[in-house]
């Protein structure tokens, strides 16, 4: 597997989706699809694979903590199934969804497309059911009955 594996993925991808200008995408790394933004990077050093990288939104003041709680817990009880993981940005307080894609027989555009709505999903739910809660739903979010997961 190579770099230019991952390019013609994007090229394919920027296809499917109807992304006009593809050389941009692979020279930046980066994509928006349905107001994410979304990385897709090749290691040399893990060459079966690539690594898509989604922006879910950032974790407003006052909530990280409850908001690592509920990452940790997607983590485990959701993500620990996929080749996946959340976590915090450091920088920025933004939350990221990391996920290892294979590159086997069946890793191509239709496959990437599938992966990056799949995950998209994720990250509207996160948006619309965590980040953007009101103070008095957040504040139930993470009690222990774990009703906010969605598997």
């Amino acid at each position: 597997m190579s770099l230019e594996r991952r390019d013609q993925l994007i090229r394919e991808l920027c296809e499917l989706r109807g992304i006009g200008d593809a050389a941009h995408v692979i020279q930046q790394g980066v994509v928006s699809i349905d107001d994410f933004d979304i990385a897709i990077d090749y290691y040399d050093e893990d060459p079966a694979a690539i690594y898509v990288n989604f922006q879910f939104g950032i974790v407003s003041g006052g909530r990280t903590l409850r908001v690592f709680r509920l990452l940790l817990e997607a983590n485990l009880s959701v993500y620990a199934q996929d080749q996946a993981q959340m976590g915090v940005e450091a920088e920025t307080g933004s939350i990221v969804l990391v996920v290892r894609g294979l590159l086997n027989e069946d890793a191509d555009g239709p496959w990437l497309v599938e992966m990056i709505e799949h995950y998209v999903e994720h990250g509207r739910y996160w948006r619309d059911n965590i980040l953007m809660s009101d103070d008095e739903m957040f504040r139930h979010l993470s009690d222990g009955a774990y009703v906010w997961i969605r598997a």
